[in-house]
């Protein structure tokens, strides 16, 4: 029993993560006020509300450049990331892209918010960093694709 649960640890932070950056990313995909330029409740608007309290300000006029270009790629990324983590396939990759995420909106958006631990977004970030670590061993697409290559070179 001990073993069992040893190896599957990391499967309710793989599906909290992998669902939660899934709905994200449809959330934005799916909210025509977020995918535009300014607005109540859009992108530009967010991302200029936090420019001048952000730790990288660079990083916020990046973004509002082409601020409709980047909440479609935040989305699409969130999506991919999340849909990776829940199959659990490039694992690692998919979650160092998930922590690149957090840590992109910890150091813009949420950066301000105090006391820190209020944000959320420093807590994904660290929550991403077990799955960056250890990939996902056991019930997922990088397990079976491990297993038929052992076969193979066995």
């Amino acid at each position: 029993m001990r073993e069992a649960g040893a190896r599957l640890a990391l499967l309710p932070l793989r599906i909290f993560l992998g669902v939660t950056f899934v709905y994200a990313g449809l959330d934005k995909l799916t909210d025509s006020a977020f995918l535009s330029a300014s607005g109540d409740g859009s992108i530009g608007e967010l991302m200029r509300g936090v420019r001048d309290t952000s730790a990288v300000p660079a990083l916020v006029d990046l973004a509002l450049k082409a601020p409709v270009g980047f909440a479609v790629a935040l989305a699409v990324g969130e999506l991919l990331v999340g849909l990776g983590v829940l199959a659990g396939l490039l694992t690692r990759l998919a979650a160092a892209g998930g922590a690149l995420i957090s840590l992109s909106l910890w150091l813009t958006v949420s950066w301000a918010v105090t006391p820190y631990y209020y944000g959320n977004d420093l807590v994904y970030l660290v929550a991403w960093l077990p799955l960056v670590l250890a990939g996902a061993p056991y019930l997922s697409l990088d397990a079976v694709i491990r297993s038929r290559r052992s076969r193979r070179t066995a």
